[in-house]
């Protein structure tokens, strides 16, 4: 991506300083819960407080990633394991190509499947864009109740201080996902900021029947229309969303 697109696409000043202030002030205030949360993390189960990875946030661009850890410490080991039960594999339409029993079949040396059916359960396991798992059973007993109240993405305001994201933007998605987003008009949410919140937390989060087609459109409605204005809106919905009766 040229020079040019990344300034076209750069965070607003009013946003940039909308997210100085806020993130300072919020910090502050809540480092006597950072200091509970490490300490519970901590007697659970070992490995460190923060975890960190590599996510694509606007302009594609990458940065490392903070969170409290949830999960146990050997939770990338076991992602493969863990495909077949992404909740967005739930909720893919099936082309009506693929769900009759009609068109070209498969043989191997013990079965005879259709083409279509075998390409669906396939894409089941490895080819949605983004992974969401119920009751993933890699997420400590800690894990789940700072994943519930969100209180695991509170470390990412040092990533607002930073520049690398904004208090409100669209998720910045590990590489695997994001690399599924770059040939079709989905490209369009990494113009907004990588955010904390979104339209997409406050809309869809948590509720089990939101297709990945819908999270799409959230979040390139927010990179097409998002002001001052929807910031504060969705800043304001976003503590009630946070506290989800979905385990997601």
């Amino acid at each position: 991506m040229s020079n040019n697109t990344n300034q076209y696409w750069g965070i607003p000043l009013w946003k940039r300083i909308f997210d100085i202030l806020g993130a300072s002030f919020l910090l502050l205030c809540l480092s006597p819960l950072f200091l509970g949360i490490a300490v519970l993390i901590k007697l659970e189960s070992k490995g460190p407080v923060f975890y960190s990875s590599k996510r694509i946030g606007q302009g594609f661009q990458a940065f490392d990633f903070y969170k409290f850890r949830s999960m146990q410490q050997n939770a990338g080991s076991m992602l493969d394991q863990i495909k077949k039960l992404n909740q967005y594999a739930k909720h893919r339409v099936i082309p009506q190509a693929e769900a009759t029993p009609s068109g070209p079949v498969l043989v191997n040396d013990n079965t005879v499947i259709q083409e279509g059916q075998h390409r669906f359960e396939k894409e089941q396991v490895a080819g949605f864009t983004f992974l969401k798992v119920n009751n993933d059973p890699r997420i400590t007993r800690i894990g789940k109740f700072i994943r519930s109240t969100s209180i695991d993405e509170l470390p990412q305001l040092w990533n607002v201080l930073k520049g690398d994201m904004s208090l409100v933007g669209n998720r910045p998605l590990p590489l695997y996902e994001a690399e599924k987003l770059t040939l079709d008009n989905a490209i369009l949410r990494f113009k907004a900021p990588a955010g904390i919140t979104g339209l997409w937390q406050v809309n869809g989060r948590g509720k089990k029947t939101v297709s990945e087609e819908e999270r799409k459109q959230f979040d390139i409605e927010y990179a097409q229309n998002y002001n001052l204005n929807l910031d504060l809106k969705i800043l304001w919905r976003t503590l009630p969303a946070a506290v989800q009766e979905a385990n997601v």
